[in-house]
């Protein structure tokens, strides 16, 4: 799966081994906002880190230094920004490190991380009393963890208390293990899960830079878009989601063909039901294999269907209902508030999923028009990068289908968009590449903190000026340019010769 040409363009943007006074500045902004997302589990208990109980040489460890909420949150909104200006300078930047360099560097940090507590959220809490209700023989697909309030794990839940797992059985099956491990110690089966973490965040950059291998400049990319994506170490490394483990299946079955693509595209879908969007791309690929195709699409379908069914009969149903729910920050959130003034409260749900729909149906068909990949007489490249050609049309196509739901999701929250990231490092596509980095950047700063009772009074405006206005406005916008941008590429795509590499 080699790539034989640069992934920049030499005539425009010469490269060189030296860097400028930009180049340096990105990359330090880059690595500063990691050392401060490094800073924040270290200090311990805040508005932006839960506190584990247990006992205290469990790890993770911190430095139990109690910070302030609005210096932890302040720690967050920098780190955001600056991460999110330092990626975008330094994707465009003509200097060239050695990528090798970049991969150390980002899984050295994700290891640190692991023995640091989680930020940013306290999805971590709800992942360790799910995996508690399985060792305890209950179902947390049926059962919430505010039935066991007494129990010293799913006690220690915060915001959700009172709603069952949306998430996938394997997900389910590792939290089990990792309280398995941790006991009655939310603070060591906690720990447990974060090893897991990092061992998939480590796990997808190394095969990221396997994929890219012989082009240091694609595996130098790759390494900016996940391994050290400031953004992606704050919400998938440092906040431990679940998205993680997802992601790493995803890409692994990217990277592998036949009965092995389908085994793990089934395992992703077993860690989170809309990963199986990536499935597309290995559809379209194989569309003209059948033989091929029937080999893929039957053991990704027989290992789904194992693994739902062995959860139980209630495994979707949070699932269910999830799925009309509309976040506050998506754009969703202006249609559902004009809505609801019009016919009343819940009369928006089902105008609001059919809408997202049918924006998802054209995004996708916009974006991938643009990549040249509905031409059946284009051999599908890199888009906007002459002459590179990844290792057939799947990357291309499961990034563009994700990037379309993330943008059309009427629920949709910073850690999702990881698996944008990972399918563009696959498919090295410079212009998703900044709508992506402007989106995460964006829809982050909206969840800051993402802990609603640790929120200062004085700080009310965070969630609602700038999550429920200014935030769904932006990205509307956002998405209003991507459409725009698409649409022209795509007609670009068109009146060139067919045999030429698509350049949106």
């Amino acid at each position: 799966m080699t790539r034989d040409a640069s992934v920049v363009d030499e005539r425009r943007r010469p490269a060189g081994d030296t860097p400028r006074g930009l180049d340096v500045a990105a990359f330090g902004a880059v690595g500063l906002s990691v050392a401060i997302t490094v800073l924040i589990g270290l200090l311990g208990p805040s508005a932006m880190v839960p506190r584990l109980p247990g006992p205290s040489w469990h790890p993770p460890y911190s430095l139990e230094a109690h910070p302030g909420a609005h210096l932890a949150i302040a720690l967050g909104a920098v780190a955001i920004v600056l991460g999110g200006l330092g990626l975008a300078a330094a994707l465009r930047s003509r200097w060239r490190p050695d990528p090798r360099r970049l991969l150390y560097a980002g899984c050295a940090v994700a290891g640190l991380l692991a023995f640091l507590p989680p930020s940013g959220s306290a999805d971590h809490l709800n992942y360790a009393a799910y995996g508690r209700l399985v060792t305890l023989g209950r179902d947390p697909y049926a059962i919430t963890p505010a039935a066991l309030p007494g129990d010293p794990v799913t006690g220690a839940v915060e915001e959700w208390a009172g709603v069952t797992s949306v998430y996938g059985p394997v997900a389910t099956a590792v939290q089990a293990l990792a309280s398995l491990v941790g006991g009655d110690s939310v603070r060591l089966t906690v720990f447990a899960m974060a090893v897991v973490n990092a061992a998939a965040f480590v796990g997808t950059a190394l095969l990221l830079h396997r994929f890219a291998r012989g082009n240091a400049d694609l595996q130098r990319r790759a390494a900016l878009l996940w391994t050290v994506n400031p953004l992606m170490i704050y919400h998938l490394a440092a906040g431990m989601h679940v998205d993680t483990l997802a992601i790493a299946c995803m890409v692994a079955a990217l990277t592998v063909r036949g009965a092995a693509s389908g085994l793990l595209l089934g395992v992703g879908i077993g860690v989170k039901l809309n990963a199986g969007l990536v499935a597309l791309g290995p559809a379209w690929e194989l569309r003209r294999s059948p033989g091929r195709l029937a080999v893929v699409a039957g053991t990704a379908t027989a290992t789904v269907v194992a693994i739902y069914a062995v959860a139980g009969p209630h495994v979707l149903d949070q699932v269910s209902a999830a799925s009309r729910k509309v976040s506050l920050a998506t754009p969703w959130q202006l249609v559902k508030v004009g809505l609801q003034s019009l016919f009343g409260p819940g009369a928006y749900s089902a105008w609001i999923q059919i809408g997202s729909l049918l924006l998802m149906a054209c995004l996708a068909w916009l974006v991938l028009r643009a990549s040249g990949v509905l031409r059946a007489s284009v051999v599908p490249g890199v888009p906007g990068v002459p002459g590179v050609q990844p290792a057939g049309a799947a990357p291309v196509v499961a990034a563009a289908m994700v990037v379309a739901w993330l943008f059309a999701a009427p629920y949709a929250l910073p850690w999702y968009d990881g698996l944008a990231f990972a399918l563009l490092a696959l498919a090295s596509w410079p212009a998703l590449e900044a709508f992506m980095v402007a989106r995460v950047v964006v829809l982050s700063l909206g969840y800051l903190p993402a802990r609603e009772a640790l929120r200062p009074d004085d700080l009310l405006w965070t969630k609602t000026l700038l999550r429920e206005t200014v935030v769904p406005w932006t990205l509307l916008a956002l998405t209003v340019a991507l459409a725009w941008w698409a649409a022209r590429a795509g007609r670009r795509a068109r009146r060139r010769p067919a045999s030429a590499a698509p350049r949106p």
